[in-house]
């Protein structure tokens, strides 16, 4: 059995799957839930076992294909960016507020990927920070706080 780059992604994913079905022991249960069929643990138990049930087979039906030495290098670069990009939309959420930091996130995301265009980058970023809103807002109930630069400009 060769080292593929399906297999490696497929380890990667039975290790993640692994970690969480782990961390889904740590989950408080509430008196009471102890002979409930459904709890807060359910699901991310279920979702651990399904995802490394997949990743094994991922690991043992893949074929032999393209091995790691065959595979075209990694633009470190451009994942360093989306990384750096993420650490600075967790950073800002809570002063921009969800709607302002996601659509600048999703704007500096498609720039760093390479969109110049700049009505692309407005049509593919506000509608759909706005729509994402909206149906956390209102279709899901979800509340989301406007931000502190919001509450600053007088609660806009």
């Amino acid at each position: 059995m060769t080292i593929t780059k399906d297999r490696v992604g497929g380890l990667i994913f039975l290790a993640v799957s692994i970690a969480y079905g782990y961390s889904a022991t740590s989950i408080p249960m509430y008196p009471g839930d102890e002979l409930e069929p459904f709890t807060a643990r359910t699901l991310p138990y279920v979702l651990a076992v399904l995802g490394g049930a997949i990743s094994l087979f991922i690991v043992l039906l893949s074929s032999d294909g393209e091995t790691l030495n065959d595979m075209p290098s990694l633009n470190l670069k451009l994942a360093a960016g989306l990384l750096l990009l993420m650490v600075a939309y967790g950073l800002t959420l809570e002063w921009l507020g969800f709607f302002l930091a996601t659509s600048l996130f999703l704007i500096a995301g498609y720039w760093v990927l390479g969109e110049r265009r700049k009505s692309m980058l407005f049509w593919a970023s506000f509608p759909f920070a706005g729509g994402f809103w909206l149906i956390l807002t209102q279709l899901l109930d979800i509340y989301l706080a406007p931000g502190e630069l919001m509450q600053w400009l007088g609660g806009i």
